[in-house]
């Protein structure tokens, strides 16, 4: 397979909130309170174009994956219930999701990858996420990737378990 990590355009726009829309009813199947209150939406996607912090990751000429990725911009990471393992310079990242027809087959860590290039890129040693407690998925792949639990941070009023890695 060929792939490619790219920031998105508008021309993305629809495939990427389908992509949305499939992670956003999957997390509901689950059983998942995560992205089931109106975001993400179309706007929050079209923001992240604009701001060029949106990310494809194309398999072969589709577009299969998903995120925004920004540097030091997560004002909710001042306020976290627990500590950070760095206090430097960090890439964070949201709203990761793969299409449907890709599922299964390791592209979010492939992702993962390549946000990880993108720090290295920036001289940036640092990755920090967040997740709800319930994406055994997520948890899962920051577990194998070996990031580790610094506390939780708040959004939208609930917690979610915060991850750093030092790469």
């Amino acid at each position: 397979m060929e792939y490619t990590f790219r920031l998105a355009t508008t021309d993305d726009a629809p495939a990427i909130w389908e992509i949305l829309q499939g992670a956003i009813a999957r997390r509901k199947a689950d059983g998942s309170r995560q992205w089931q209150d109106g975001y993400p939406n179309p706007d929050v996607v079209k923001a992240d174009i604009d701001k060029q912090i949106g990310y494809v990751l194309i398999v072969n000429g589709t577009v299969a994956g998903y995120c925004a990725v920004l540097i030091n911009d997560e004002p909710a990471y001042d306020d976290i219930d627990g500590k950070w393992l760095t206090d430097d310079d960090f890439v964070v990242y949201h709203r990761v999701a793969i299409s449907e027809q890709f599922l299964g087959v390791g592209l979010a860590q492939k992702m993962l990858g390549y946000i990880e290039g993108y720090a290295l890129q920036n001289n940036i040693k640092s990755l920090k996420v967040d997740t709800n407690f319930d994406n055994p998925g997520m948890l899962k792949i920051l577990d194998k990737l070996g990031y580790t639990y610094c506390g939780e941070v708040y959004f939208r009023g609930s917690a979610r378990k915060a991850f750093e890695k030092i790469v």
